[in-house]
């Protein structure tokens, strides 16, 4: 017994070595990477470098200064610059570079501004803020009864199963041009009725007891916007006819394209714009009627984010 005690014990400690043995041998390292998170106050811009395998970190700010600090906050003049990070580590070097709008008017904050070549994108954000609701399109905007608040965190997917409408991205460029994606479903956030007046092809029914789709849609090509600040605002509305809103900042987009949801009404108000973050309006008709005859009734007020 006490033989078959020790076989017993030493195939134990033979697995054992075994094991750590072959956890030796396929150890491996991670890649080095590097990823730049930051946010900006004024003028000051606080860096974050989000890497794995690295042991040296090197900062160009883009103003002709530099650092090797691995967070580093620097001031800026007013202006638009390329800030690079470039890292080494146990695999090699990497390296990553973002576009920064510093004290820049509002178009720049919209498009990132002239250096940003690949334009300045932004989505829906999941998060939504506390200004974030659901209203009737009158004069006040008053919010919709019986509609939460603010907007729940994720409320168009844990609520209404469309949560495919926070990954849609909107490109703005500083020349004017514009982009929409609208990523995997070929599908645009939408209103019921709209699509039924285009004869749309609806992709996910999840809110359509709050007259909310998603309908097929196919981008424009060669889109534009045009950026006003400071205009006065005619839309059609179910109530008084017309409403106007009085020296606000609008977006308004060629053809059918559109920001965030696709209704009727495309051109939308910015309430507040910085560089990650802008809040709008959105018009829309969730009656049959009203639409037939030109009118909004509704609006959605969101927060969208900027895209690094």
């Amino acid at each position: 017994m006490k033989q078959n005690r020790r076989v017993q014990i030493g195939s134990a400690l033979v697995l054992v070595s075994l094991f750590f043995s072959c956890s030796e041998t396929t150890k491996v390292d991670l890649p080095t990477s590097a990823i730049i998170h930051y946010s900006i106050v004024d003028n000051q811009v606080a860096f974050t470098a989000l890497t794995h395998n690295t042991t040296s970190y090197s900062w160009d700010f883009g103003d002709g200064e530099t650092s090797t600090d691995k967070d580093p906050v620097h001031v800026y003049e007013t202006g638009y610059y390329t800030a690079v990070l470039s890292v080494t580590g146990g695999t090699g070097t990497a390296s990553d570079t973002v576009e920064l709008t510093i004290g820049a008017p509002p178009y720049g904050l919209l498009t990132g501004g002239p250096n940003a070549k690949n334009g300045k994108t932004w989505r829906i954000s999941g998060s939504h803020s506390e200004h974030d609701y659901f209203a009737f399109s009158d004069a006040d905007l008053t919010p919709f009864p019986g509609a939460p608040k603010p907007l729940p965190a994720g409320i168009f997917g844990a609520g209404l199963g469309m949560g495919e409408v926070y990954n849609d991205e909107f490109t703005f460029y500083f020349d004017g041009s514009y982009e929409v994606d609208v990523k995997e479903d070929g599908a645009a956030f939408s209103g019921i009725f709209y699509q039924s007046s285009i004869g749309g092809t609806i992709v996910n029914w999840g809110g359509i007891d709050f007259g909310l789709v998603t309908g097929l849609y196919t981008p424009e090509s060669g889109a534009t916007f045009t950026f006003v600040e400071g205009e006065d605002f005619d839309v059609p509305s179910a109530f008084g006819g017309v409403v106007t809103y009085e020296g606000v900042t609008t977006i308004d987009f060629s053809g059918t394209s559109y920001l965030g949801f696709l209704d009727m009404q495309r051109k939308v108000i910015v309430q507040e714009l910085t560089d990650n973050s802008m809040r709008i309006v959105i018009f829309g008709s969730l009656d049959g009627d009203a639409l037939a005859a030109g009118l909004t009734t509704n609006a959605l007020i969101l927060t969208f984010e900027a895209v690094n």
